[in-house]
């Protein structure tokens, strides 16, 4: 019998063979000329021998999930000629899904920069024919296409199916090839940036992973970009817009294990949305799972690039949980995460003496930089009246770190409100008036007040009509803003109760715990702060006066320093590295939109300016005792906060901080 070829084995453990019939089983060993042992060792053979095996038609080879180990899988778009350079402007603009490995020539069949002896027309196992965006038949070869393909560009693109090797070898289950399914892939409702005539919704694809095991799976990811590198959501699937995870729109639905965590990276068939928009005349695609398998190694390395430098280790990712309804990770460097932590040791220092380590809680300044970065629209509010028998009450230490996050979220985009009391409304507006005359603030903040006229209150304040499905704000922010105790007053640190001068901004907070789209930080120096309630047992067993001065009304996040217009400055710097962080960044716009260098280069200054320097802060607390505004400790009218003087104490820390901020 003639033998069209002979495959040498690679190994000899079978993963998931797809079994066929017995009768197109020996036909497919009669065709080949391959043994039994041979033909049962799918998993294990090389890239040349599964595309023989596929031009073969074996029936086997349904997708190939679970295959190629240790190289790279493609998926593969046909255009016509005209329409390629738009298509190419499309990929550069979308990298997460759109990772380019090659671009044909018009005509070209072969792509020997990936693959050796290949042809397009035969070496994926199904295609998918569409004419005018609708999907014409599927086919098992383009080969009565030959003529059309003359004048047509093939674009090969990474996938996911390249990294689940690696996964494999690092521990992790990769459910999908456990149960012998297709991966998930689903439609977002997140657009993907447009070019020429191709604009579509992202495609990304789901694995469960265990929660345990999430810095591994986005570590192991990351390095591997060309197959859509580290995940571009972790949690709720209702936050990409998917309803349902167990009706995708293409491939299986994979079911999750106990403990495990949804994960979504982009996918490649979000080029299949973009011919279904675009509707060229003829264009082909692989069908979802059914990829093409190069000769690449699962590595980083670019084909198309001459040379190529490693992955900066300081810029892998490490995954961070910041809620649970809804479930929501985010992602970070690990030089990021270094700063961070950095600029939370410098703010965690206490030259007043208060014992403020007591009560501290690690990475909270990470965790709320994180949301607050991932927010849209931002509440803050401050305000201690600790000054009863003067006009005005409120003390210096709160103002200046509000408007600086104010200031620095502004520079990012974000929309800012401020919430004040009634009393303070004329003053504080005043304020920010003479803030954005004298250059500390780059544009007015609303300013508004909150009154509690009955138990809906808070959540139509809160929300549009009171749905908690359209919250007007997804982050709330009090620093330095006297908080509820667990008798229903408001005190100072001497046990004064100041409550006849507050309205009850806390029941915002409160309210914001049953609102799924709301995250909320609390900063303060003492624990009797609004959101120091995550602290309660800490400050009443460890601070003055603590058991009943203790907020009993917690935040998400507890940011505690020294002084708490430090957590404002440090939140303001925590911000700007993760502007600077390109994996973050990745993360946060799911891997689309302009490179992040080109994104750096033209947003840093403009992110910069709206960092606190110590100019700034001299100025604006200079503005403080133009209206009155005392310091905390002391009572004195002085350029000081909390009895320590702004040169060198304050002065000196802001320096610390941008040092750390800028630092390389």
């Amino acid at each position: 019998m003639q033998k069209y070829c002979i495959l040498k084995l690679i190994g000899s453990k079978m993963l998931s063979p797809l079994r066929p019939a017995r009768s197109a089983f020996y036909s497919t060993i009669k065709c080949t000329g391959f043994s039994m042992e041979q033909c049962n060792s799918l998993s294990s053979l090389s890239p040349f021998e599964l595309r023989k095996l596929i031009r073969a038609a074996d029936p086997r080879i349904k997708t190939t999930t679970g295959l190629a180990y240790g190289f790279q899988q493609a998926n593969v778009l046909v255009l016509p000629s005209a329409l390629s350079k738009d298509f190419e402007e499309f990929c550069g603009k979308n990298t997460a899904p759109l990772p380019l490995l090659y671009v044909s020539k018009s005509g070209e069949m072969s792509c020997t920069p990936l693959a050796q002896h290949a042809d397009i027309r035969t070496d994926i196992s199904q295609y998918c024919v569409y004419e005018k965006g609708k999907l014409l038949k599927t086919v098992s070869n383009l080969n009565d296409y030959t003529s059309p393909l003359k004048d047509m560009v093939c674009f090969y693109l990474g996938c996911s199916f390249g990294f689940e090797g690696k996964l494999k070898e690092a521990g992790v289950p990769v459910r999908n090839v456990e149960q012998k399914k297709n991966v998930s892939m689903y439609r977002t409702s997140v657009p993907c940036v447009p070019a020429g005539v191709f604009q579509c919704l992202l495609v990304v694809t789901m694995r469960p992973v265990p929660a345990q095991m999430l810095d591994i799976v986005v570590e192991v990811t990351h390095l591997n970009p060309l197959a859509h590198g580290a995940p571009v959501h972790i949690g709720d699937p209702a936050l990409l817009g998917i309803q349902d995870l167990s009706r995708p729109e293409y491939g299986d639905a994979v079911e999750q294990q106990p403990g495990d965590v949804p994960v979504f990276w982009a996918c490649g068939v979000t080029s299949i949305e973009a011919v279904l928009t675009s509707k060229p005349a003829l264009a082909f695609t692989h069908s979802p799972g059914c990829m093409f398998v190069t000769d690449l190694p699962d590595s980083s390395s670019c084909p198309s690039s001459s040379s190529s430098s490693p992955l900066d280790p300081n810029l892998t990712p490490l995954s961070f949980k910041l809620s649970q309804n809804p479930l929501f990770y985010s992602l970070a460097s690990k030089r990021a995460l270094h700063k961070i932590r950095q600029l939370e040791n410098i703010i965690g220092e206490d030259p007043g003496e208060r014992g403020i380590s007591a009560i501290f809680l690690p990475d909270e300044l990470l965790l709320s930089c994180l949301a607050l970065s991932h927010s849209s629209s931002v509440l803050i509010t401050t305000g201690f009246p600790t000054h009863y028998m003067h006009n005005p009450p409120d003390e210096t230490d709160g103002p200046p770190g509000a408007i600086a996050m104010a200031n620095m979220l502004l520079s990012l985009g974000k929309q800012v409100t401020m919430v004040t009391d009634r009393r303070g409304l004329q003053l504080n507006q005043d304020i920010i008036t003479e803030a954005v005359s004298s250059g500390v603030l780059v544009a007015p903040v609303p300013l508004v007040t909150f009154e509690d006229n009955g138990p809906d209150s808070a959540l139509n304040f809160l929300c549009h009509n009171g749905d908690v499905n359209k919250p007007r704000y997804d982050h709330l922010v009090a620093i330095e803003r006297s908080g509820r105790a667990a008798d229903g007053n408001y005190y100072n640190m001497r046990g004064v109760n100041i409550k006849h001068l507050l309205d009850p901004i806390d029941n915002l907070f409160i309210a914001a715990k049953d609102i799924p789209g709301i995250r909320t930080t609390g900063i303060g120096d003492g624990g009797n702060e609004l959101g120091m309630g995550k602290l309660r047992e800490r400050v009443k067993n460890y601070m003055p006066k603590g058991e009943l001065i203790a907020c009993d009304v917690p935040a998400d996040y507890a940011i505690t320093c020294g002084v708490s217009n430090w957590g404002g400055y440090a939140v303001c710097c925590g911000l700007f590295l993760l502007q600077s962080c390109p994996s973050h960044q990745r993360y946060l716009k799911k891997g689309l939109g302009l490179k992040h260098k080109q994104c750096k280069e033209n947003g840093l200054n403009q992110w910069s300016s709206g960092l606190p320097s110590v100019e700034k802060e001299e100025t604006f607390l200079s503005t403080l005792m133009h209206f009155g505004v005392r310091s905390g400790k002391t009572g004195n009218l002085a350029m000081e906060v909390d009895g320590l003087t702004f040169h060198p104490t304050h002065s000196d820390l802001i320096t610390r901080l941008l040092q750390v901020t800028h630092s390389t």
